[in-house]
């Protein structure tokens, strides 16, 4: 299934949505009728490549969190942290990361477990506002736009930018001061 996945993320992030399952299919060096074995269409396989980076953004947040928790870096540092890990997990693949985030369908479990994560680096991110004596009278508000913020601004300008890390620390390190 891997290697359907990954002919996939290639095969979507040279085609884009005109990506078909018989592409896919050739370039995984499998018949289309195996690929239909486990996936039923595009979409389904674009969903799973969504599922994976997920789980991926996941575990190199939560071992991020970790570190920062133990290290206590000033509030820059801490923000140059997130935003370069941020930026790291998207670096590659900019088209296949655009298309997962407007495109993949959305079920209720996948939804749920994206706004667990995004509600655990929120909460995170928010610690690291009180630690630092910023955030105002209320640092979880604050953390939750800060976090929308670069969100928005990854998914929606800084996809595949070089300076893209640079951008979100400058952008939110002036939010957070204002």
């Amino acid at each position: 299934m891997d290697v359907l996945l990954e002919a996939a993320a290639q095969v979507f992030e040279r085609e884009g949505l005109s990506a078909t399952t018989n592409r896919i299919a050739e370039r995984s060096g499998f018949s289309v009728g195996t690929l239909y074995q486990y996936f039923p269409n595009k979409q389904a396989l674009l969903f799973a490549l969504a599922e994976r980076h997920v789980s991926d953004v996941r575990v190199r947040f939560y071992a991020l969190f970790e570190r920062l928790r133990e290290e206590e870096p000033s509030w820059a540092d801490t923000v140059r942290s997130m935003t370069t890990e941020l930026v790291a997990a998207h670096r590659d693949r900019s088209r296949l990361h655009e298309l997962m985030h407007d495109y993949a369908p959305r079920v209720p479990e996948g939804v749920a477990e994206l706004k667990a994560l995004r509600a655990t680096a929120v909460i995170e991110l928010a610690s690291h506002l009180r630690r630092c004596g910023l955030g105002g009278r209320d640092p979880e508000r604050t953390s939750a736009l800060l976090f929308h913020t670069a969100d928005t601004q990854l998914h929606g300008a800084l996809l595949g930018a070089e300076d893209a890390a640079e951008v979100l620390t400058r952008s939110l390190l002036a939010l957070s001061e204002a």
